[in-house]
C-alpha cells in the first residue's frame, strides 16, 4: 500500500519535488548548518578546554569580543586591506588579459577554438599545489625566469641601479602574479560564454554606418559584455580575497592575507571564536559583490526577454 502511494506520488509531482529539493538539502547540510556553527562559535569565548571555546563570564550566552577586535586590532584591519587590494589587482589584471583572449576565441575558426579552449582548461589537469610550487621555482633567485627579468631590468636602467637578481618571492607581487595565473581561466570562460552569444550583425551594422573598429568595440561589444565581465570578476575576486595556499607559500608573512590569518587563529593560536568572527566578517564582505552580480544578472535576463 505504501509502495503504491509512493509510486503514485512520484508519477505526479514527486520527481519535480525531489529534483528541486536536492539542491536545497545540499545547501542546508553543507552551507547553512556549518554557517550556523561558525556563527555560534564567533559569539563564544576562548577557553583552554577542548574544543577551545565556551560560553560564560560576563556574557553567559554571547560575546562580541571577536567582532570588537576586528575594528581595533591593526592585524585584522591590515589583513582585510591587503586581501582586498591583492584580490582587486588580480581581478583587474585577469580582466585585461582575459578579455582580449575571450574575444579572440569568438573570432577564430571552430577547429582552432576547440584547441584554444582546451589550452585554457589544461592547467586544471595539474594539481593546484604543484602549479604554485612551479611558480616558486620560477621566482627563485637562481631561476632562469628571474635571470631573464633581471637582465631586462639592468638593460633598461642606469648602471647604478643594476641588480644581481630581482626579489620576487615572499611579496605581494608574487601573490598577485600566482593568483592571476591561477584564476585567469575563471575570467576567460564566463567572458567567452557571453561574447560567443553576441550577434555579429550588430558590429557589421555599426561599421556600415561609419564607426571605426575601436568605436564599435566601445559602443556595441563592450556594453553587451558587461554581464560576462561581472560574472568573471566575481569568480576571480571572491576566491582570491579568501585565498590561503598562495599567500602562505609565496606571500609576505609580515602582511598576511585574511585567509592565512583565519588559518593561524584556528591552528596556531587556537582562538576559534576570533577565527570564526573573522570568517563571518569575510563572508559578509563578499555578500556585497554577490548581490551586485545578481543585480546585473537579473537585468541581463530581463533584457533578453521579448
Amino acid at each position: 500500500m505504501m509502495r503504491n502511494r509512493i509510486a503514485t506520488w512520484l508519477q505526479g509531482r514527486g520527481y519535480r519535488g525531489v529534483i528541486i529539493g536536492l539542491p536545497y538539502i545540499w545547501l542546508l547540510l553543507f552551507f547553512f548548518i556549518p554557517f550556523l556553527l561558525v556563527l555560534a562559535i564567533s559569539f563564544g569565548t576562548r577557553t583552554p578546554t577542548a574544543p577551545p571555546f565556551g560560553y560564560g563570564g560576563e556574557h553567559p550566552w554571547i560575546s562580541f569580543v571577536g567582532y570588537s577586535r576586528l575594528f581595533h586590532d591593526d592585524l585584522y584591519i591590515r589583513a582585510f586591506l591587503v586581501s582586498l587590494s591583492n584580490a582587486a589587482t588580480a581581478t583587474v589584471l585577469c580582466l585585461l588579459l582575459g578579455y582580449p583572449m575571450s574575444l579572440a576565441l569568438t573570432r577564430v575558426s571552430s577547429s582552432w577554438r576547440n584547441i584554444l579552449l582546451m589550452l585554457v582548461i589544461l592547467p586544471f589537469w595539474t594539481s593546484f599545489l604543484l602549479r604554485v610550487y612551479a611558480w616558486m621555482g620560477l621566482m627563485g633567485k637562481n631561476s632562469w625566469f628571474n635571470a631573464l627579468l633581471t637582465d631586462a631590468y639592468n638593460l633598461l636602467t642606469p648602471a647604478a641601479w643594476h641588480l644581481n637578481n630581482i626579489p620576487m618571492m615572499h611579496s605581494n607581487f608574487a601573490v598577485v602574479l600566482v593568483m592571476v595565473y591561477t584564476y585567469l581561466p575563471f575570467m576567460i570562460l564566463p567572458l567567452y560564454a557571453n561574447l560567443e552569444r553576441l550577434d555579429p550583425v550588430l558590429d557589421e551594422a555599426a561599421m556600415d554606418l561609419g564607426s571605426r573598429p575601436f568605436r564599435v568595440f566601445l559602443d556595441v561589444t563592450l556594453p553587451q559584455s558587461v554581464p560576462g565581465i561581472i560574472a568573471g570578476a566575481m569568480l576571480v575576486f571572491i576566491p582570491a580575497a579568501g585565498e590561503l595556499v598562495i599567500p602562505t607559500l609565496v606571500g609576505d608573512a609580515s602582511s598576511p592575507m585574511i585567509g592565512r590569518v583565519i588559518a593561524d587563529e584556528f591552528s596556531s593560536a587556537s582562538d576559534w571564536p576570533m577565527a570564526a568572527s573573522v570568517a563571518i566578517a569575510l563572508l559578509l564582505l563578499m555578500v556585497g559583490p554577490m548581490m551586485l552580480y545578481t543585480h546585473y544578472q537579473s537585468k541581463a535576463e530581463a533584457g533578453d526577454e521579448p
